[in-house]
């Protein structure tokens, strides 16, 4: 599946606080469901000794996929196609491997 056809079939279950005007829920969700794939990964660490297995993994795709659901609410809300917001970032990490600054820090290098 593509991005864009993601974020229109995604779009049919939004259900919050204006949807079509709040970029403010989907940027909140998304921070609350990044935390739980962090809070997973974390707890790899401590009780699996960093070993990854197959039932965490398991729950890690469904996290993601929750965060991905709602990066695709925030794009909606703010009249970005996903499909280009995942283009963009492609081009801007091309340039920045062809310039050698891949590895660097800020925003603009």
């Amino acid at each position: 599946m593509d991005f864009s056809t993601y974020q229109q079939r995604s779009r049919e279950t939004a259900r919050y606080p204006d949807v079509g005007a709040n970029p403010i829920y989907p940027t909140l969700g998304l921070c609350g469901e990044a935390g739980e794939v962090a809070d997973k990964v974390k707890k790899v660490i401590r009780d699996q000794q960093g070993a990854f297995s197959a039932d965490t993994v398991a729950a890690l795709k469904l996290e993601l996929g929750d965060v991905l659901w709602y990066v695709a609410q925030l794009a909606s809300e703010l009249g970005l196609d996903l499909g280009g917001v995942a283009q963009a970032n492609l081009d801007k990490l091309a340039s920045r491997a062809a310039r050698n600054v891949i590895a660097g820090s800020g925003d603009d290098r």
